[in-house]
C-alpha cells in the first residue's frame, strides 16, 4: 500500500524553513516541474487516462511548490483506486513498485522532488513506460465512473471520477 510519510522540520522562522527530508535507501533523484495544470502522463489521443508503472522503482514524492493530485491504482490492494493530494510542505508520498500512477498539477503548476529507490534490475527507459487504460480492461474498469468511488486522501469526498 502507499504511505504518507512525515519528515523533520529543523527550523521555521520568518522567511526560513529548514527540513530534513531524507528518504532512507534512496539512490536516485528526480525533479519534476509542471507549468500550469499539467497532467503526467497525458491522456491518450482518444481521451483515455494513461499511467506510469515502475516495476523496479519505489517513488518518494515531495511537493516543493504548488500542489499535485496523484491517481494510484494497484490491483493487490483491498481497495485498488486511491486519489492522494500533495501540497507544498506536506507529507512525502511513497508509491510502491507495481502501482499505476498519474498526476495532475494545480492551475499554477507544481514542482515535485522524487527520492526514488531503484533496485538492481531498474532500467530507466523501462521504468517510465506509459500504460493506456484503454488497453488494460481492469485498469479502465477500476477508474471508470461506474466502479466504486476511489478512496480520497487530502481531498474533499465530492471529487468527480473519470469519465
Amino acid at each position: 500500500m502507499f504511505e504518507l510519510i512525515s519528515y523533520r522540520q529543523f527550523r521555521n522562522t520568518p522567511g526560513v524553513k529548514f527540513f530534513d527530508i531524507t528518504v532512507n535507501q534512496s539512490n536516485a533523484r528526480d525533479l519534476v516541474s509542471h507549468d500550469g495544470p499539467a497532467t503526467s502522463p497525458n491522456n491518450s489521443a482518444t481521451g483515455h487516462w494513461q499511467f506510469y508503472l515502475h516495476p523496479h522503482q519505489e517513488d518518494n514524492l515531495l511537493a516543493l511548490a504548488g500542489g499535485r493530485t496523484f491517481y494510484l491504482v494497484n490491483f493487490m490492494w483491498k481497495q485498488p483506486f486511491h486519489i492522494v493530494r500533495l501540497e507544498a510542505d506536506g507529507d512525502i508520498l511513497r508509491i510502491p513498485p507495481g502501482t499505476f500512477h498519474r498526476s495532475v498539477s494545480d492551475v499554477n503548476g507544481s514542482v515535485v522532488l522524487n527520492q526514488a529507490v531503484r533496485d538492481e534490475q531498474a532500467v530507466v527507459e523501462r521504468e517510465f513506460r506509459v500504460y493506456n487504460s484503454a488497453d488494460i480492461p481492469k485498469l479502465l474498469e477500476v477508474t471508470s465512473q461506474f466502479s466504486p468511488r476511489p478512496i480520497l486522501h487530502g481531498l474533499e469526498q465530492t471529487m468527480p471520477k473519470a469519465a
